[in-house]
């Protein structure tokens, strides 16, 4: 279809920084410029059922990095990711959305409008699953591994101790990028996890 595009490991247009990691996917289904999967990118990724902080936050620090230059990686989830993701459209920046499904299968489906403005906009949506993967559990993690696998650092704005925020965490470090935590009140459970960071 077009604006979507079929990146292989082996192949000079795959991402340089991801190619580095020990278990980069051998193909990257994109939809939108894969030219900026190339750029230096910072991930933003957080709770799901974020407060209101912490959407905040995530909205602040996504204008000013993408306002900086940097494109803004995450995985389009509900809370932290889509604030993070509408945060870089809003200043005009460039942000990746990295899915845990397959580009027709766009999930959650109320970020589908989020994701069409990403690629109308420049940005991109990528996937190493086939077009047509629906969600399942251990695909989060999977894609989890590509979105600080991306970027140079990786930013926790809001996450509980058992979060797919701090498997990124962890394999952001097993894979030698930086880790950045926003802390948050000592009696908010959703920032116990940034604390342990």
């Amino acid at each position: 279809r077009p604006g979507q595009h079929l990146l292989m490991w082996d192949q000079p247009d795959y991402p340089a920084l991801l190619a580095e990691i020990p278990d980069a996917p051998a193909l990257l289904f994109v939809a939108g410029e894969p030219a900026i999967l190339d750029k230096p990118q910072l991930a933003i990724v957080g709770s799901r059922r974020a407060s209101p902080p912490a959407l905040g936050n995530a909205r602040a620090f996504s204008r000013s990095l993408a306002s900086a230059g940097f494109v803004i990686t995450s995985g389009l989830a509900l809370g932290v990711d889509g604030a993070a993701h509408q945060g870089a459209l809003d200043v005009g920046g460039e942000t990746i959305g990295v899915l845990g499904t397959g580009l027709e299968k766009l999930y959650p489906q109320k970020h589908k409008a989020l994701a069409q403005a990403m690629i109308e906009r420049g940005s991109a949506v990528v996937s190493e699953f086939p077009l047509d993967a629906t969600a399942q559990p251990a695909n989060f993690p999977r894609r989890n591994r590509i979105i600080s696998g991306l970027s140079l650092g990786v930013l926790v704005v809001e996450a509980s101790p058992a979060s797919g925020s701090l498997i990124t965490a962890r394999l952001a470090g097993e894979q030698g990028r930086e880790v950045y935590a926003i802390p948050g009140s000592i009696h908010h459970p959703g920032a116990r996890g940034c604390h342990q960071l």
